[in-house]
Parts: structure tokens; sequence; C-alpha cells
């Protein structure tokens, strides 16, 4: 659930340009910059070069401004992506550098901060940005033109948490794989996988909410899923819990997409997915939001999963592999029907619905980009996000682009600047130019072949399915 941002070896960040592999209010007043940390350019301005400054917040959040020498008054103010707890977390304000330098040239500046808190930082990062923006003002000696938004993973979702609590500071925004479905839905959907794991494969006894022990649980559940996958009934019910949070069957852009029928393959994938770094936001990007949170965030009481395996995406390879393996995937079913409740904590919801879930008002123009095989924030939290702003009446002011690719905001930078570009052409025209992906495929590719490392333009026609789990802010929590 997570721009250029801290990678680790256990719970990793995305990275804004091409990454194949994974993990994702309070008033601005509320971070003031400290006047005794003032900010100094790294270097004396001359002629066109970029000046960069840094600074300290109050609440102890480092910011990175740099302001071209031709600067042309338009602000992106970018929000990274999750950052594991214990790991570095410094002020970053681009995805990737290849963006940042053709932004700098075209006069573009740049701001961003690191966030008080790593984790599940949505209640720091909010007041944190809108600092940054205040801190902009004073290095800068004005106030920009207009702000874009802009982020990452866990930054889309505070790009649109940005959107949604201050439209009046922004003309536009990019969320960029974001977690658009808001965080109730989001682990809601994960424990679905959790507990279908848990039910059905033998010998797990690991957690899946209240974890106190993360570490434990991950070794448990990893040891648990690489035995089931030795065997066809294994794989067809690690399959099944795919299934309910609609992981693609496609792990990595560096390999074709599996056919349509070729189930096997799509399980091994889903089996990366799920091993390589799924399992370790359910264990310890979990007990991070568990303890933030106060307890329990997720639930299950009231859920039928068989009606949620008949919506999901992955249907087909469910049914093939359960046949394959001779086993009766009725009874599996009414077996997680049958099996133990979850409720959530109240108050854990209540802190999870603050930080965040969404409205579907806008205000302002929003253009969202997604992977189609992003087994981290699956493409179906767009289509939650459209479906937000259309019962909120606001669906004209959202457009939605996809890129046809593996990975968690595996997007090239030259992906990435033509987002940005159609973005400012709707700001400029107020209207939205040709989407068409003909059109944005040949608008990345006259950025030249330095833009998109390796990989040409893969914008395309798409329409998510349902996301499993939706949850925005006129839902209501189950009773029990």
């Amino acid at each position: 659930m997570v721009g250029a941002v801290v990678v680790t070896a256990t719970l990793a960040g995305c990275s804004g340009a091409a990454a194949t592999r994974a993990p994702v209010s309070a008033p601005a007043s509320a971070a003031r910059t400290r006047p005794s940390t003032a900010p100094s350019p790294s270097s004396p301005p001359s002629g066109a070069a970029p000046r960069t400054y840094r600074g300290t917040l109050a609440d102890g959040a480092t910011w990175l401004i740099d302001v071209p020498g031709n600067w042309n008054g338009t602000l992106a103010l970018y929000s990274h992506g999750y950052v594991a707890p214990g790991s570095p977390n410094p002020a970053v304000d681009v995805g990737d550098q290849v963006t940042r330098q053709w932004m700098l040239d075209h006069g573009y500046a740049l701001a961003g901060s690191s966030y008080a808190t790593t984790g599940w930082a949505i209640e720091r990062a909010i007041p944190d940005q809108l600092a940054t923006l205040d801190a902009f003002d004073r290095v800068a000696g004005q106030q920009p033109r207009r702000t874009i938004a802009w982020g990452h993973s866990l930054g889309g979702m505070v790009t649109a948490a940005l959107v949604q609590d201050q439209p009046g500071r922004f003309a536009g925004a990019l969320p960029m794989c974001g977690v658009v479905g808001g965080g109730v839905g989001t682990w809601n959907e994960g424990l679905d996988s959790s507990v279908a794991t848990k039910v059905l494969l033998p010998d797990s006894s690991y957690p899946v909410v209240n974890l106190t022990d993360p570490a434990a649980a991950l070794t448990d559940a990893r040891t648990v899923l690489a035995s089931a996958q030795q065997t066809p009934q294994g794989r067809a019910r690690i399959a099944l819990a795919a299934a309910l949070t609609d992981l693609p069957g496609w792990y990595t852009g560096g390999s074709p997409e599996p056919a349509k029928t070729d189930f096997a393959a799509q399980e091994v994938n889903q089996y990366s997915w799920i091993t390589g770094i799924d399992i370790l936001f359910a264990t310890f990007a979990r007990a991070d939001l568990e303890r933030r949170a106060g307890g329990n965030v997720s639930w299950n009481v009231g859920v039928d999963y068989g009606t949620q395996l008949q919506r999901s995406v992955d249907r087909p390879e469910v049914e093939a592999l359960y046949r394959q393996a001779g086993l009766d995937l009725k009874s599996d079913i009414a077996r997680l029907n049958a099996s133990s409740r979850i409720s959530a904590d109240p108050k854990a919801v209540a802190y999870l619905r603050k930080n965040i879930t969404f409205s579907g008002d806008l205000g302002i123009p929003v253009l969202s980009m997604h992977t189609t095989g992003d087994g981290l924030v699956v493409v179906q939290q767009e289509q939650a996000y459209a479906k937000a702003a259309r019962d909120a009446h606001d669906a004209d002011r959202l457009q939605q682009v996809f890129v046809h690719r593996a990975g968690h905001c595996a997007f090239s930078s030259a992906e990435t600047i033509t987002a940005f570009q159609s973005l400012l052409h709707r700001i400029d025209t107020n209207q939205w130019g040709s989407l068409a992906p003909a059109a944005l495929n040949s608008a990345a590719a006259a950025l030249g072949p330095s833009f998109s490392t390796g990989q040409p333009p893969s914008f395309i026609s798409y329409r998510p399915a349902p996301f499993l789990r939706p949850f925005d802010q006129s839902s209501r929590v189950p009773s029990g």
C-alpha cells in the first residue's frame, strides 16, 4: 500500500519509475516550521540552476524543496509511499530522478516532506504536507501560481486525502497506484485472504488480527504457504485466497502476461505476490496499524465468501484448479462461511475511517493512474474511487488511465510525465484532452527512449472490476 520511497529487506515502498515489486486530519497549523531551522539553499543560485532547500517541521518531519531558476509558477507537491517502521525516512519531492530532471528543466518547482512517522502515516502526512506548502511560500518568497498534488501508493492515498481535505490549496491532483479504495476497505479485503489461508491450509495456527508478534506470524504463514504450494490441493486453496483480494496472475513486467487460461502460471504469480510482499503487510504493517489505531481495524462479519468468489476476477482460475485438484469448492466455501467471524474494535475502525476513507467530493480535476497487474494495491481500487466520485456527483472531475504492466507503481518516467501533462491540459483549458491510449502512448514515446527505461509506453483501454470490499464515508460498520 505504497513514489520514491525507502525499500527495505522486510517491508518495502514503491519506486515511482518502473518498480516491478513493492510494498504502500489535522490543520496545517499543527506542524509549523521551527525558526531555529531556517532553510538555506544547498548552493547559491547561478543562472537557471535549481536551488535546493531543506528544513525541519516542529513535529520532526523534514522537507525538501527544489526551485528551478526558470520557475514557471507551478509547484508539484509530492507525497511518498509507505516506509517500514525503523527504516530511513528522508524527505523526497519526486518519484524518480529522470522525472525530477525533466520537471526542473521545464520550470516546475518540487516539494515534499518525510512525514513525522513511518508506517501507516496518514494522520501526520496530511498536516506535514500542508506545512511544507507554507515552507515553500517562505523560501520562494511568493506563493505558487498553482499547486499540483501527486504521489505514489500510500502517497497516492495522501494525495487524494489532500484533495478531499484542502481542495482550495490545489489546482489538480495525480494519485498514482494509490490506495484510493480507502483504508477500511483495503484492510478488510486483506483480512479475507488471510482468513482463507488460515482456515483452509493445514497447520495454519498463526493469528490474522491482534498481532503481538508479527515476525512469528510471518514465519508461520510463509512455512504453511510454502508447504501448500507443493500440492495441487494447496495451490487451489492459495488461488482461492488470492481471489478474495483479486490478486492478478501476473507478477513481473519482465515476463509476458500469462494467457487467460494458463491458470497454473497465474497461481504461481499470485503465490509470489502473497509471499513476496503481501504477507509483510498482513503481518508487520497490520501490527503497526493496530498499534496506531488501538485495536483490530478489520472484520468479516456478514461476509458471504461464495458471493465474494462469484464477484472476483479470479473465479475461473479457482474453479479450474479446484477441478484439477479433485477438491469440492462448495465444501471449502462452506468451511469459510462457517468459520469463527472476526469483529473489529469500533475505536480502531473510527481511527482508520479518519485515516482515511473517501467521500468522492473532489472539487478539482483529478487524474489517477494505475498498472493493471498490481498485486499490492489492486487496480480494482480505482473502481471504488470512481464510484465514490459518481455518488458525490463529482465524476466529471475525475479521469483514470491505466498502464498494461505487472508491478506496483511500475510506471516509466515517460508515462508519469505524460499523465502530468494531461492533468495540466485539463487545468489550463478546463477540458480533458484526448486520454485515448494511442494518444498517450504517442506522447510518451515522443519524450525519447531515455524516459522509458527499456519499456515501451503501455497505456491501455481498461475498466476495472468492482472492488470486493468497498467502504467509503457513507458506509456503515455492521453490528456484531
